[in-house]
């Protein structure tokens, strides 16, 4: 029994580790490459692209931290996994654009689609990380 108990908690918290590691790293890449995250803000939302931008890249490096600290890693679980929802209508927009525009090739928008139902096996992962957190 303590078997299982420990090999649950250490994929855990491999879980975590690796989910902390993409958003630690999309995060910064909100900051270093805005341009492409400006361009999947769907253009319905009030104000401006870039704050969307860098308000979620902020998230996702809060997350992140939450996530890589056994301490708050439930919390942090919670909260990768509505993150993940919550940024798929981003995903999907700029799924939609590159499929619309006659210069993206037929590869990169089968890439594109292909890359949305990912969003189903992160926020899994982030939950349970948040299940099997100590």
């Amino acid at each position: 029994m303590w078997h299982g108990v420990f090999m649950t908690q250490r994929s855990s918290q491999a879980a975590a580790l690796r989910l902390a590691g993409l958003l630690a790293g999309a995060g910064i890449l909100h900051f270093a490459t805005p341009k492409f995250f400006d361009a999947q803000v769907p253009t319905a939302l009030p104000g401006s692209a870039r704050t969307y931008t860098q308000v979620s890249g902020v998230a996702e490096l809060a997350v992140a931290a939450t996530l890589a600290t056994p301490r708050t890693r439930r919390l942090g679980g919670a909260l990768a996994a509505a993150l993940f929802v919550a940024v798929f209508p981003a995903n999907l927009n700029l799924a939609w654009k590159y499929v619309q525009s006659p210069k993206t090739s037929p590869a990169l928008k089968a890439a594109m689609i292909a890359r949305l139902p990912l969003q189903i096996p992160l926020v899994t992962e982030a939950l349970k990380a948040r299940r099997n957190a100590p």
